[in-house]
């Protein structure tokens, strides 16, 4: 069948919009089209202008949050530390450890892939600060939950909504409610700047602190860039990173919000029903659970394949040019993110690690190639 299992679903629009960039404007670094673009979304999520970050990478935008949001005036001998699934892309695990903090690794729902608060709890120490629940294949699994857990023993959320741009929970967008909210607008994501990341931050202190982190924490640079100037006189007061987002992503990712809601999520939504419809009832395939609270628009259609039969299934696949992914090797089994001898295991996580495979998903594909792949799978498992 030769399939995609990703890719990203670009055209002459935003080819256009990065000509704009390049021959009307001419500055291709931060500026009024990344000002523009940061507007956008927050009028697209319903917050203030203000306290939306954009950044160059997702990863970016989680340093920033990380950095933003970490206790001043730190009291403990140890560094901050944040607790955080597992499965996630290593990207989480980094952007913790960049922000001068360190990653608690928890384990897992078996059912979701998501938090387990129950594992998170038995880790808890003095040095906890924030918890970092991740949206796993778009599922923002127990988020009330998570803000509760998050109340009860003094922490700040860090959310990684990387695969969960669109998404709502009972009526209300990820990203519209919160501490703080990080997407990614890589190439294969929901929407993508060709590269790209932002942070909402809903204290606009620490909002104010993560937007000039972005621009090496040049006091008051980020403004100036949006009027078109420069800072000469500067002052820097704390560590910052070149994070910025250019204009020319930008551009491309405005291009990309207008088509969120007409074209992508529809589709996305078409395609991964018609997988749940498909492979509901294969006695060795367990479809991720999903609440009734929450409206999904996945980034990943991610399986569980029972009972041993996962290289089975990959190989059946492979062998009809059909690719499948890994999402992801928990970090836990990294060499940089080992834990130490005599913690906790992560037993649900490596029970998933030897189950989860990822099949074909973006809107680039038609409603008969999903199809034709549970074809494959019915006649491989069935």
């Amino acid at each position: 069948m030769s399939l995609r299992l990703s890719m990203s679903i670009v055209g002459e629009a935003e080819a256009e919009a990065v000509r704009r960039v390049i021959t009307e404007d001419g500055y291709l670094g931060i500026g009024k089209e990344t000002h523009q673009f940061e507007k956008e979304v927050a009028a697209y999520l319903g917050v203030a202008e203000k306290n939306v970050v954009s950044a160059n990478t997702g990863t970016a935008a989680l340093t920033l949050a990380v950095d933003a949001l970490r206790p001043a005036n730190w009291k403990h001998a140890g560094k901050p530390r944040v607790l955080v699934p597992s499965l996630t892309f290593v990207a989480s695990f980094q952007a913790i450890l960049a922000a001068g903090c360190e990653p608690v690794a928890c384990d897992v729902l078996p059912e979701t892939g998501t938090l387990d608060l129950a594992d998170a709890e038995r880790r808890l120490t003095p040095e906890v600060f924030a918890v970092m629940p991740v949206h796993y294949a778009s599922n923002p699994w127990q988020i009330e939950e998570v803000h509760a857990f998050a109340r009860r023993h003094g922490l700040r959320v860090i959310e990684d909504a990387a695969h969960a741009f669109g998404c709502r929970h009972k009526g209300q967008k990820i990203g519209s409610f919160g501490d703080a909210v990080c997407f990614s607008f890589d190439g294969i994501k929901n929407i993508t700047c060709g590269e790209g990341g932002l942070c909402v931050i809903f204290n606009d202190e620490e909002a104010r602190i993560a937007a000039d982190a972005r621009l090496l924490s040049v006091e008051g640079d980020t403004a100036a860039r949006f009027a078109g100037t420069r800072t000469w006189d500067p002052d820097v007061k704390r560590l910052g990173w070149r994070f910025h987002m250019s204009n020319i992503m930008a551009a491309i990712g405005r291009v990309q919000l207008g088509r969120l809601e007409a074209e992508f999520i529809p589709a996305r939504r078409r395609l991964a029903a018609i997988y749940a419809e498909r492979l509901a009832n294969l006695k060795d395939v367990a479809l991720l659970r999903q609440s009734p609270d929450d409206f999904i628009v996945p980034h990943i259609q991610v399986v569980r394949v029972l009972n041993g039969r996962k290289e089975e299934l990959k190989a059946a696949l492979a062998a009809r040019d059909i690719p499948t992914g890994v999402h992801y090797k928990p970090n836990h089994l990294l060499t940089l993110f080992r834990p130490a001898a005599g913690s906790l295991p992560l037993p649900v996580t490596e029970r998933l690690h030897g189950e989860l495979v990822t099949l074909p998903l973006h809107p680039g594909l038609s409603d008969a190639d999903v199809h034709g792949v549970c074809d494959v799978i019915t006649e491989a498992l069935g």
